[in-house]
């Protein structure tokens, strides 16, 4: 079982992605710096927390920050690989069409905003709300697409159903297929092809840098000698979906950039979500507990959760640990993703 979202759960048929692999990677693929615990560190926590409230504020507007400066122009002619094996050639990129959320935030975090025509259901940030949807449930609709004339599209290699992708294609539109994001390094890849397929490569490295000084920034406010476990827990208690994260989950990716210990993985739960269980719990025994605001709410708050069998018995439940963060951003994997871990770090931490 894999992270529920587009192409996991039945009730969930495809959103979000898995996440996981050491944050080292990313941070020297995108220039930044620093170990996992900030050791070292010069920042306080009153920097934590000054950056964790920032980083709140920011995502209360549900809103993309666009690099500095003037936008970028597209150089093209570019001919790009596509991740369904073809080779693509872009010559305009005058009407953008990106069927996926997480696409679409790079799109107009590169400062290509005004270039797109459509959006995907997953497209829920404030900037494209307005935008034409171009998805019915959660598949393309080849007409809706075809309609807004665009001149790309960008798409993941689980974006369908094939037909429309297909029918697209065969009106002669290029379209561009990504690999979704299945690890944190997944950031700085993603943005460099999209980058390069709509002839900005400059603007993607740029924005790679500020990811990855922006993740470094958020880390170094790790205190040293920390390291809390914290357990991922995905709950949908309308449809009775308990699932604790482990190996491969993508919480655990976020977590280990947090400074902490992802107590499912730490258990021996080398699944990337395995059902929830009093004696799961017990054994990974986390001293803080993550996640999704939808999630929490479908429990019915903290109260709920702890009714939850085994979630008491934790040193969590016990003191009432628990972080939550909207869905969407928590495991968006995107430009927010810094703002994520700026916000874990300073609440997990947390005395």
């Amino acid at each position: 079982m894999r992270t529920p979202g587009r192409t996991q759960l039945p009730l969930f048929r495809r959103g979000v992605v898995v996440l996981a692999v050491a944050v080292a990677v990313l941070v020297s693929g995108c220039g930044g710096s620093g170990d996992a615990t900030g050791s070292g560190s010069t920042s306080t926590p009153a920097d934590a927390s000054a950056r964790a409230a920032a980083a709140t504020k920011q995502l209360a507007t549900n809103s993309v920050v666009p690099l500095e400066g003037k936008a970028p122009t597209p150089k093209l002619p570019v001919t790009v690989d596509s991740s369904d094996g073809r080779k693509v050639t872009v010559e305009d990129a005058s009407r953008i069409l990106p069927l996926n959320g997480g696409v679409a935030e790079i799109v107009f975090t590169l400062g290509l905003g005004d270039r797109v025509v459509g959006r995907d259901i997953t497209a829920t940030f404030e900037e494209a709300k307005k935008l034409p949807l171009v998805t019915k449930a959660h598949d393309v609709s080849a007409e809706s697409v075809l309609s807004l004339k665009p001149t790309v599209v960008l798409a993941d290699t689980d974006t369908g159903p094939s037909e429309a992708i297909d029918q697209i294609r065969d009106a002669g539109v290029p379209v561009v297929v990504l690999d979704p994001a299945t690890e944190l390094a997944d950031v700085s890849t993603r943005t460099t092809r999209i980058a390069e397929a709509l002839g900005v490569p400059a603007a993607g490295k740029a924005l790679n840098r500020r990811i990855g000084d922006d993740l470094a920034e958020a880390r170094a406010g790790v205190p040293e000698g920390s390291r809390p476990k914290v357990a991922f827990l995905y709950m949908r208690g309308s449809a009775a979906v308990y699932l604790i994260g482990g190996k491969g989950s993508g919480a655990d990716s976020l977590v280990k950039a947090a400074g902490a210990v992802d107590a499912g993985t730490a258990s021996g739960l080398d699944k990337p979500f395995t059902p929830i269980t009093s004696e799961a719990l017990v054994k990974a025994q986390p001293d803080v507990i993550l996640m999704m605001t939808k999630g929490l709410d479908s429990v019915g708050g903290v109260d709920g959760l702890l009714d939850v069998p085994g979630i008491s018995q934790t040193p969590a439940g016990m003191d009432r640990r628990v972080v939550d963060l909207e869905d969407g951003v928590l495991l968006g994997f995107g430009p927010r993703t810094p703002l994520v871990i700026d916000i874990l770090v300073d609440r997990i931490h947390a005395k």
